[in-house]
């Protein structure tokens, strides 16, 4: 009797990863809680230093520093648990998409299902690599959460069983096109989970001189100030940007090579292109004309919101020459 498939075990995995990826958000949410104690006993001071003492270890960095090398960084024990599950999650993600891929004998990013396991990985991957060089364990929560919820609904909603590519997508701008795509999304939603805490933390710090005890979670505290999550995110949204305008040269590559033409202003072209506008209307206005602060985050949350609606209502409710959504 045939063992299961490779697609089989590659679904056994994303469930598993879904599980491992969901503890992983209770152990950020933990570590989170235990900074809202940190602050209350550090008594929000103003430049303070915070020796924080896990295990018998100590360290004196100060706990809202971003760029710490790893070694000297705080020891959040529930922050450390909610990494190593991350990694976890991400091997079992690792495999599925792998599987799903050796099963196909192509690239595993041809249709929603796929493109949902290979951006998620790819976010995953991103947030792991940039905590050798920022400490943002604090992003912890977000990123495992959003990571569960999009791959566990990819798998109930978008799954499909490998087809054959059509013949438009036989191409290696598959491959380059789509893998950067997904890769400057990546960086997009730091950028964006970035902006909502920045949004969170300038309130909270506006309103820290009033006698009013409605200043936001206590754990906001600890993190970097408005401006500094602010600076960061700018910073990925540019990477970002420089994938996604890549993404767009490609496409029209792409396109010429399969339908004779650069541009026709199909759906998935059109809103490819609002989303290059918007992020460049937002590092052009943050790098010019002075919009900081809430602006800033608002163009960055709007900039990705158009992402994510290009991948899920664009892909599957518009019809045009890319309805690749694998759905019938």
């Amino acid at each position: 009797m045939p063992g299961p498939s490779l697609d089989t075990l590659s679904v056994l995995f994303v469930w598993t990863a879904v599980a491992i990826y969901t503890l992983a958000f209770v152990a950020y949410a933990v570590d989170l809680a235990r900074r809202s104690d940190l602050a209350v006993k550090a008594k929000d001071a103003v430049g303070a230093r915070v020796l924080v003492t896990v295990g018998g270890s100590t360290s004196d960095v100060a706990p809202d520093a971003l760029d710490v090398a790893p070694a000297d960084r705080p020891r959040y024990l529930w922050a450390r648990i909610g990494t190593a599950l991350t990694v976890l999650a991400f091997l079992f993600h690792l495999g599925a998409t792998a599987l799903r891929g050796i099963e196909a004998g192509r690239v595993p990013w041809s249709n929603n299902y796929e493109f949902a396991l290979t951006g998620t990985l790819l976010i995953v991957a991103v947030y792991l690599g940039v905590l050798f060089r920022y400490d943002l364990r604090f992003l912890g929560s977000f990123i495992t959460g959003m990571t569960a919820v999009f791959l566990g609904g990819a798998a109930l909603n978008y799954y499909v069983v490998v087809t054959p590519l059509a013949d438009p997508l036989k191409s290696v701008w598959l491959v380059i096109h789509v893998f950067v795509a997904s890769l400057a999304t990546a960086f997009f939603a730091l950028a964006f989970a970035l902006s909502v805490l920045q949004l969170m933390q300038a309130r909270r710090e506006r309103l820290a001189g009033e006698a009013s005890r409605r200043t936001g979670p206590r754990f906001l505290r600890t993190l970097p100030d408005a401006d500094a999550l602010e600076s960061l995110a700018y910073r990925f949204a540019i990477i970002g940007f420089i994938f996604w305008t890549f993404t767009l040269i490609a496409g029209a590559i792409w396109a010429n090579d399969a339908w004779g033409r650069y541009w026709g202003f199909d759906t998935k072209e059109v809103w490819t292109f609002v989303v290059w506008v918007l992020y460049a209307g937002y590092i052009h206005a943050r790098a010019t004309r002075g919009w900081r602060g809430s602006r800033s985050a608002w163009l960055s949350i709007v900039g990705f919101s158009a992402v994510i609606f290009n991948f899920t209502i664009v892909n599957q409710f518009f019809k045009g020459l890319h309805a690749y959504s694998g759905l019938s």
